[in-house]
């Protein structure tokens, strides 16, 4: 039996008595956990560490430091000693050696021997250790899988306020259990919490349901029979009527839908739907709605047949509006919308009469993404084409062309470099060879 000595007593115990009496940190495995011999080849370490680590809490014992490599501060699971008497993973140390390193990267002591040395008592309490928690884990799974299988059986007979009840308790499960997850995602139970969406549901229990329908992984065969117009008809009503979670939850749920390659766009072109959406996005108080909404709204506006639809509701200036606020990974689908709107006339005409769009948009050149950079480019050659006057004059006063600048000399792609080339030759006619060259100052785009 590997031994354990204690390093503030100097006391040597079993291992199993180390791991059950939790003296290497964290709490102690639960007497009803049995600990793992090293010589259990059943349970993999590596894989009961990546499933543990998946299903994480904030009620997980943490992982004792000694289990932990110093250089990936990741636990071991082939524990090696170097002669400086500091212990890392193997693949980890050779790494480091590989590299030319002729030092201890804890201790920067040179190796006098660079032979690596097993360490078989640590890797027997590593998985020890961890065999206790991952068997506890896998009773804690089968206990819920059969709480959710009780609750789905009961929603079969209820009604009312009790399955109102019902749901709530099976979305909580579902919400903080990933294992519940892949149980409910079976075609009879999406099928069962489906037949509850109609044009006779309740709010109480359709925004229940569709909270537990977000979290699962649903095939084409489901998504086609919630896409249904009378499902379709329900969730537009809950996104204008629920609370934020609800209509949260409603957008992500459209989203998931909208992935089917069978998907019909015109279940989304309800104006209903459209305001309650670009509603969600105004509302700064709640940055999920924000960021939902918009991604939502982007994937419509990917269909060119609703384009104008979209436009008609005065989505330009109201996306265009939001620029200077939204955050980093909010622009992309931002600018991503106002890009795919400009490619239909209603969508550049909004775009040119509404006098934030080149100033906003130049603005955001440069500053995110490359990908962020594309769309800008692509907004601003629609907007001044229309009116390579007027619009390159503004375009050009707001720092354009020092921009453009920045972009043809950057590693860019070399499409936008063309694109950043061809914008600045357009902006350029209405002056003269002198004046232009002054503009191109990169004193205000620096400021």
């Amino acid at each position: 039996m590997p031994r354990y000595e204690q390093r503030d007593s100097g006391h040597v115990i079993d291992v199993e008595t180390a791991v059950k009496d939790g003296i290497l940190g964290g709490a102690s495995a639960p007497c009803c956990a049995p600990v793992a011999s090293a010589a259990d080849k059943k349970l993999d370490l590596k894989k009961m560490i990546d499933e543990l680590d998946s299903a994480a809490n904030s009620g997980d014992a943490e992982v004792p430091a000694v289990f932990i490599c110093p250089i990936s501060l990741s636990p071991m699971t082939d524990p090696v000693t170097l002669c400086t008497g500091q212990t890392y993973d193997r693949p980890n140390i050779l790494r480091w050696l590989s590299f030319g390193n002729p030092t201890c990267p804890t201790t920067m002591q040179e190796l006098w021997d660079r032979s690596l040395t097993p360490n078989r008592t640590l890797l027997h309490l590593i998985h020890a250790w961890f065999s206790s928690r991952y068997l506890l884990h896998k009773k804690r799974a089968d206990d819920v899988i059969g709480r959710a299988a009780d609750l789905t059986s009961s929603l079969k007979r209820s009604k009312g306020q009790s399955r109102v009840q019902l749901l709530k308790d099976l979305r909580a499960l579902v919400a903080s259990h990933p294992s519940t997850r892949k149980s409910l995602s079976s075609a009879a139970s999406v099928a069962l919490i489906s037949s509850l969406l109609g044009p006779f549901t309740s709010h109480a229990v359709g925004s229940e349901a569709i909270s537990i329908l977000v979290h699962l992984s649903l095939d084409a065969d489901s998504r086609a029979g919630l896409s249904q117009p009378a499902k379709i008809s329900l969730v537009i009503d809950l996104l204008n009527e629920g609370t934020i979670d609800t209509k949260v939850n409603c957008v992500r749920f459209l989203e998931m839908l909208m992935e089917g390659k069978d998907f019909r766009p015109e279940l989304v072109s309800s104006l209903s739907l459209l305001v309650g959406i670009l509603r969600l996005v105004k509302d700064k108080r709640h940055p999920n709605g924000v960021s939902a909404g918009l991604c939502l709204l982007k994937t419509i506006s990917g269909y060119s047949q609703l384009r104008p639809l979209v436009v008609s509701i005065g989505t330009v200036p109201q996306v265009v509006d939001l620029l200077p606020e939204l955050s980093t990974e909010c622009l992309q689908p931002a600018l991503q919308i106002l890009d795919d709107l400009s490619g239909v006339p209603e969508g550049q005409l909004a775009l040119k009469e509404c006098e934030r769009t080149i100033p906003n948009v130049v603005r955001l050149l440069m500053r995110v993404s490359e990908g962020c950079t594309q769309c800008a480019l692509s907004i601003l050659w629609a907007v001044c084409r229309l009116d390579p006057g007027e619009c390159g004059r503004v375009a050009v006063e707001a720092g354009l062309a020092a921009k453009l600048l920045l972009v043809i000399q950057s590693g860019c792609d070399q499409s936008l470099k063309q694109r950043s080339a061809e914008l600045l030759k357009l902006c350029s006619l209405n002056y003269t060879p002198n004046n232009f060259i002054s503009k191109c100052k990169l004193t205000r785009t620096i400021q």
